[in-house]
């Protein structure tokens, strides 16, 4: 029988590994792998422009950071966690090799933030919410997404 401090462990190792393997979704170009770390109505807040919601609506914007970035890497710098909680300060990082938010390929190697928190539940997470410091981003392509 566990004590609750080894309970207490294991889901604390759970949610972290669910959440890292949220990630390398993203490095691996793997969007199968979220369906084992997000609930089928997992809420991803906000959502990109045009972006449906769940698991199926991240998957989309996986393989399209993926077509813009085909080096993506996702580093993970810092987590913080309580039990049900994970707070992720990270850097995205590839080469612009594909469009993104209709800005042509520049060849630029880039990297920017991204700051997010997610709740868990059942070792699975539920919400995300996150920032990404895109005005950085564009900085470094040179260029802003043409505006509507």
């Amino acid at each position: 029988m566990q004590t609750n401090d080894q309970q207490l462990a294991i889901r604390l190792r759970t949610e972290r590994e669910a959440v890292e393997t949220f990630y390398r979704a993203f490095t691996e170009q793997n969007v199968d792998l979220v369906d084992a770390v997000l609930t089928a109505d997992w809420d991803d807040i906000p959502l990109a422009p045009g972006q449906a919601p769940g698991p199926q609506g991240i998957k989309a914007i996986i393989r399209s950071v993926a077509e813009a970035f085909p080096d993506v890497k996702i580093t993970i710098h810092d987590m913080v966690q309580e039990p049900g909680k994970i707070g992720v300060r990270a850097e995205i990082s590839g080469t612009h090799r594909g469009a993104l938010f209709g800005i042509a390929p520049t060849g630029k190697a880039v990297s920017f933030r991204l700051h997010e928190f997610h709740t868990l539940a059942d070792g699975r997470v539920t919400t995300t919410w996150h920032m990404e410091d895109w005005f950085g981003l564009f900085l470094q392509l040179g260029q802003f997404p043409a505006q509507a």
